[in-house]
Order: C-alpha cells, then sequence, then structure tokens
C-alpha cells in the first residue's frame, strides 16, 4: 500500500466511524423505544448480540478492516481497493437487503446521517473505481 492509499484510508474511515456513530446512535434510540433504557456497558452487549443491531456490522468490519489494513507493516499491508469497494457497497447498497432497508431509513429520518452520507461519498469520488475493486 502506498502513502496515497494510507491517506485515503485514514479519511474513509474518519469518514466511516462518523456515519456509524450517527447510524448507531439512531438505532440505539429506536431500540430504547420498544425496549427501554440501556446502561453503556448493556449496549456493547446488545450491539454484539441483538439482530436490531445486525445490520450495522458489516460497516463495523470494514471500520476494523481499514484499522487492520492502516496498522499492516508492508510487505503484509493489503491492497485498498478491496475496502475502497466495500465502503462504495455500505453507500450505495443493493436494494432489498436488511442493510439497504434500514440505512434508506435512516437516511431518511435523520438528517445527520445525510450529511455523514454525504461526507463518505466525497471522499469515495475521490478515489475512481478500480476495475478489480
Amino acid at each position: 500500500m502506498n502513502d496515497a492509499d494510507r491517506i485515503l484510508l485514514r479519511e474513509l474511515r474518519k469518514a466511516l466511524l462518523h456515519l456509524h456513530k450517527t447510524l448507531l446512535d439512531w438505532q440505539r434510540a429506536e431500540y430504547e423505544l420498544d425496549h427501554g433504557p440501556m446502561a453503556p456497558g448493556q449496549l456493547l452487549q446488545t450491539i454484539f448480540n441483538d439482530e436490531a443491531f445486525a445490520w450495522l456490522r458489516s460497516m463495523s468490519g470494514l471500520i476494523v478492516g481499514i484499522d487492520e489494513a492502516l496498522e499492516a507493516k508492508p510487505p503484509e499491508s493489503p491492497a485498498a481497493s478491496p475496502l475502497i469497494a466495500q465502503a462504495r457497497e455500505l453507500a450505495a447498497p443493493a436494494p432489498g437487503t436488511p442493510y439497504a432497508d434500514r440505512y434508506r431509513a435512516a437516511l431518511q429520518d435523520l438528517p445527520d446521517a445525510v450529511l455523514a452520507h454525504r461526507d463518505l461519498v466525497t471522499i469515495l469520488k475521490l478515489q475512481a473505481p478500480q476495475a478489480n475493486a
């Protein structure tokens, strides 16, 4: 991975973290309407185990993947293009999936999600799609 890829991945990570937190807060608020308030320790357990949060796990996994790629030292450092492709899929999900349905609902309900989505898409536009991505 070259320096330009590292810079791009750092910016992508920052945008994904912001979007993820926005979506997580939104999902938590909806969850608490049905189940009551959660303690901070309970939230983490619920995020990992409850199906209501399952749709966010692909974004969580991508953030972890970016972290691992940024920490890896050559020659073990992976290519950035698969991570960028995953981010594109999350920003423009295929219709009909649980992730796509929840993501679109968040964009309809939450102006902060729209702004965070815009920031992610802006970063992705800086990187032209790769033929293998």
